[in-house]
């Protein structure tokens, strides 16, 4: 009877959802196992090592909804909300954001494409994850650890437009007034800006000058065999320059191919990040670095090569990936300055359509381009989506 009154209840209180042809979808993925951690800094005082629970290593834990309204002739409301844990503690990821992973509320249209409002991942982080053998994922292994501009960055305060995909052909770009954090104020005067102290001047502008604006735009292609994609991102970074704020220009190009031969699918990429990097991978607590770092004079060239094949039912991935630090900054000369190599083979094995089994081995050397710095993991793990 209880079942029954509830059944009836349900249905009463969805007949307005499906009377507004309105759907809302909830997901998310669950990602934990077991592993080993090791960073060997050239400093052996930075070395540091953990076997225990490893989560988030094949895809990010999440949970989020999302949803559609039809508006009419062809029109749809649209909107994204995803939240970043972790499986260890169950504490938010991404500095504690509630929706850290995606946040957007836009219109769509199979014939004119999609327009979004708010936080996600920039067209780089989308587009080039058909390229990579790990699918941008699996920790340290993913291409983003060279690719810094592909390595799931995420910027705030953005819109952003993709075309519908035509014939495997899609186009997107986006503009965000602030990268990170909320937008500052455009000031009719300048401000002057004072140390922590609230006594000492450190510059003069505009507090509009401090938004790290960013243009994110590519194209990829992706239809049978065939994936290309071609991505670019520029940041205005905000600088200090003879007392006054300034900008300075981040920027990173990015080419990937992958072509499947049925046997295996061959992967590769060549990249090139200018004056800083994007989104850095964190080895450990110890080499943790910043997100949006301008670095005046860096030029970092990358590159990828990668197989995967089925294997069974499961499937196998391996790849190098390299980040060459063909120029530097005077202050980083002699002490960061070295190729950093990773090479990785994974393993991913269905146990049903929602749920499967990995393994992953991964080994950095030169860690950030720091000469002797390197980085271990390897790892088992069960992945589950809803």
């Amino acid at each position: 009877m209880k079942k029954t009154l509830l059944a009836a209840a349900l249905a009463v209180g969805f007949a307005g959802v499906a009377q507004a042809e309105t759907s809302v979808t909830l997901y998310g993925v669950l990602d934990g196992g077991i592993g080993y951690q090791k960073f060997s800094g050239a400093d052996s005082a930075d070395d540091a090592k953990r076997v225990g629970l490893i989560n988030g290593i094949q895809s990010g834990n999440r949970w989020g909804l999302k949803g559609s309204e039809d508006l009419g002739n062809g029109l749809r409301a649209v909107f994204q909300l995803e939240s970043g844990f972790g499986l260890d503690q169950g504490r938010s990821a991404q500095g504690g954001r509630l929706f850290g992973r995606h946040a957007t509320l836009g219109l769509a249209s199979d014939a004119w494409g999609q327009i979004d409002l708010g936080r996600q991942t920039n067209i780089a982080s989308k587009y080039m994850g058909g390229i990579d053998p790990f699918g941008l994922g699996f920790d340290q292994a993913n291409m983003g650890t060279a690719f810094t501009a592909a390595n799931t960055v995420r910027y705030d305060n953005m819109i952003m437009y993709q075309t519908p995909n035509f014939s495997g052909f899609q186009f997107g770009l986006g503009y965000s007034f602030n990268a990170n954090g909320s937008q500052n104020w455009d000031y009719d005067e300048d401000q002057v800006f004072f140390a922590a102290d609230g006594v000492t001047p450190i510059a003069i502008g505009n507090p509009d000058d401090l938004n790290l604006k960013a243009i994110t735009t590519g194209v990829r292609y992706a239809n049978g065999p065939l994936a290309v994609a071609l991505t670019y991102d520029r940041l205005e970074a905000p600088t200090i320059d003879s007392g006054f704020l300034d900008s300075d220009d981040v920027q990173s190009y990015n080419l990937g191919l992958a072509y499947d031969f049925e046997v295996v699918k061959v992967h590769g990429a060549i990249g090139q990040t200018k004056d800083g990097l994007f989104q850095q991978h964190s080895y450990a607590d110890l080499s943790a670095p910043n997100a949006f770092t301008h670095v005046d004079g860096l030029k970092v060239n990358s590159y990828m090569l990668g197989l995967s094949a089925p294997v069974g039912a499961g499937r196998i991935m391996a790849s190098w990936l390299m980040a060459d630090p063909t120029d530097t900054p005077t202050a980083w000369d002699g002490w960061r300055d070295e190729k950093q190599n990773t090479f990785s083979l994974g393993y991913t094995y269905p146990l049903s359509k929602r749920t499967n089994v990995y393994a992953i081995g991964s080994y950095v050397k030169d860690v950030n381009f720091v000469d002797g710095d390197k980085a271990t993991l390897i790892g088992v793990g069960v992945r589950h989506q809803f």
